[in-house]
């Protein structure tokens, strides 16, 4: 009697025929070139699957200048979501419900998605941020006079911001960003490296400051504060795993980027002195144990762009608590 079965080992796909053999020398051949980790100092997790729960907190701020100097601030309250994500290698899918929503409050209606990518020898990321709900203006600077401490809730906005980040990590052998963020590699030697790349960010901004009451609309010289640019900027960072106890480990990442800003800011394109500073961050502690793991994570994002007349700082917060657990099905 004849029996066949299937494997997904990989010698067992492999010894199906020359095609089979030649995808799995090519998968080994990716394998060893982009993850080649020194294992005296990084290793995989000995898992192909893992499943986690969780829980992340974000808000959005905004600080514009305008020509007559007159400045502001304004942040949204936090939008918190709870989440399930199942992961088989660098493949991830997932669900958040909003936590407003889920205990029959208020849902935020601000939107964000992210993609992110690592491997040995780089990183890379797309994201996606809309706001066309509404932020709190905070406070109100104009020159010569206090700064005036306001709570006024604000609806006048309409964001949408959309960029690609890129980067290849020099100590690439020895340290591991994604052993802090994303689960997929164990650091086991506390290393860092520096970090080279580009950066692009797409901003569709619109503030319609004529919503405001009328005692503070005569401080502002332009009620209809519009910027819409692209920016370009080489970034240079740096990366660091503090390997403090065999089952923890801190990771920290900094990377300022500079660059130029193609576009209008209040309908004045003025390129040639225009320019885009832009900054990210990231704090993470994780911890190990066998098939568990759990973690923290603080990410901020910052971008400043604007000319002689007018200026517009936009920063992201982020806070996630994760915890999950890594197996195998085949």
């Amino acid at each position: 009697m004849r029996c066949n079965a299937f494997s997904f080992q990989l010698d067992s796909i492999a010894a199906m025929g020359k095609f089979p053999r030649f995808c799995v020398n090519t998968y080994r051949w990716g394998d060893k070139f982009f993850n080649g980790y020194d294992t005296a100092y990084v290793v995989g997790t000995g898992y192909k699957f893992n499943g986690k729960i969780r829980m992340e907190s974000w808000t959005d701020y905004y600080h514009p200048r305008f020509s007559n100097n007159t400045r502001m601030n304004m942040i949204a309250d936090p939008t918190t979501s709870l989440g399930f994500y199942l992961n088989y290698l660098a493949v991830s899918v997932g669900y958040d419900i909003n936590m407003g929503k889920l205990f029959g409050g208020k849902a935020d209606g601000r939107k964000r998605w992210q993609f992110g990518f690592s491997c040995m020898l780089f990183s890379a990321d797309l994201y996606f941020i809309r706001n066309d709900v509404g932020t709190t203006i905070r406070s109100i600077y104009v020159p010569e006079q206090p700064t005036q401490r306001v709570n006024i809730p604000f609806d006048g906005i309409n964001t949408t911001e959309w960029g690609l980040n890129a980067y290849y990590f020099f100590n690439h052998k020895r340290y591991s960003q994604a052993a802090a963020f994303s689960f997929s590699r164990i650091q086991l030697k506390s290393q860092g490296s520096f970090f080279a790349g580009i950066a692009y960010t797409n901003q569709n901004f619109m503030f319609d400051f004529a919503k405001l009451p009328e005692e503070y609309i005569r401080d502002i010289p332009v009620t209809d504060y519009t910027l819409k640019t692209h920016n370009y900027a080489f970034q240079f960072g740096y990366g660091y795993n503090w390997v403090f106890h065999p089952k923890w480990n801190f990771g920290v990442t900094i990377a300022p980027m500079l660059g130029w800003t193609s576009g209008t800011i209040v309908e004045q394109a003025d390129r040639g002195k225009s320019f885009a500073f832009l900054l990210r961050g990231k704090l993470g502690m994780v911890w190990n144990h066998k098939q568990w793991f759990a973690s923290s994570i603080f990410s901020f994002q910052g971008n400043l762009v604007g000319t002689k007349e007018h200026a517009l700082l936009t920063s992201y917060l982020t806070f996630e608590l994760s915890a999950g657990y890594r197996f195998n099905i085949w």
